[in-house]
């Protein structure tokens, strides 16, 4: 069963390294496709044995990974981000799931510890981003669970976990839809979960939190924009104190949140300022 893992990449000098490094050993194949970074990130690749390949910057990144999907010659494939790493346990994980056949995954699948709660998330994103997989056919991909790393720790409440994605896929049987950054997969065959966790390192200092935040605060004027929300006295209310308060609350007291300490509450009040920072960059327009 050859594995091939791949990235898209820009400006990930500080990232890529060691990402390659917590797959070795498990694939076969290593594609990198890079949007002409301007640091060292094509030359720290190359070193650890990956193909790179070059593509022009696109506003929406998932048309890069996607290149890199097709690019891929492996029967199954891992698609990564740079600032990701792949845990002890999921890396034995993986090995394993993908030398079963149908029926072994489908045993699997009903032996998680997690099950329960996998389903919960699954039915939550099919929810939100609407149905990614078909209930007929074979295994054709998998959600992965992610921890999430924020000043100095690794978060598991305030509805940061699991924060399914679906990073392995059989090849041919699952696509990016490119249109929206956080969209999933859509799969031809059926979805099931691995336990290993993927560990997130995209917060490493608290400025690139409050970059990285920034940017998902851009996402929300967009759909107001898009949305042609008025500027009501109502849509004020709702956007400066319903949504935070709410939002607040639900993550750190429902989801548990203040299980993780003084990080969990700097996540879930953080995490609440951008409905008003977002209704406020909406006024300016």
């Amino acid at each position: 069963m050859k594995l091939s893992v791949v990235y898209a990449t820009r400006n990930e000098e500080g990232n890529i390294g060691e990402s390659i490094k917590s797959v070795k050993g498990i694939t076969d194949e290593i594609i990198v496709v890079d949007e002409y970074s301007t640091d060292k990130t094509r030359e720290v690749a190359k070193s650890l044995g990956a193909k790179v390949y070059l593509e022009p910057h696109h506003k929406i990144f998932h048309l890069t990974k996607q290149k890199a999907i097709d690019l891929s010659s492996g029967e199954w494939i891992l698609q990564l981000d740079a600032d990701e790493r792949v845990s002890d346990e999921l890396r034995v994980e993986i090995k394993k799931v993908i030398t079963k056949n149908d029926d072994e995954i489908f045993e699997y699948q009903n032996s998680l510890p997690e099950k329960k709660l996998f389903d919960r998330h699954t039915s939550l994103l099919a929810n939100r981003d609407g149905k990614v997989s078909t209930d007929e056919g074979e295994y054709a991909a998998f959600f992965v669970p992610r921890r999430n790393y924020f000043l100095g720790k690794y978060l598991k409440y305030g509805g940061t976990y699991p924060d399914g994605v679906i990073r392995l896929i059989k090849k041919g049987k699952a696509f990016l839809p490119c249109k929206d950054v956080h969209e999933q997969m859509v799969v031809n065959g059926k979805v099931g979960w691995l336990s290993g966790c993927l560990l997130h390192l995209a917060d490493k200092s608290f400025k690139s939190y409050l970059k990285r935040n920034s940017y998902y605060i851009d996402l929300i004027v967009d759909e107001l924009k898009d949305d042609c929300v008025d500027r009501s006295i109502y849509n004020a209310a709702k956007y400066m104190i319903v949504k935070p308060l709410t939002w607040f609350a639900a993550t750190l007291i429902r989801h548990k949140g203040l299980m993780d300490g003084w990080q969990g509450v700097v996540f879930s009040f953080f995490s609440s300022l951008r409905f008003p920072r977002a209704y406020l960059r909406y006024q300016k327009l």
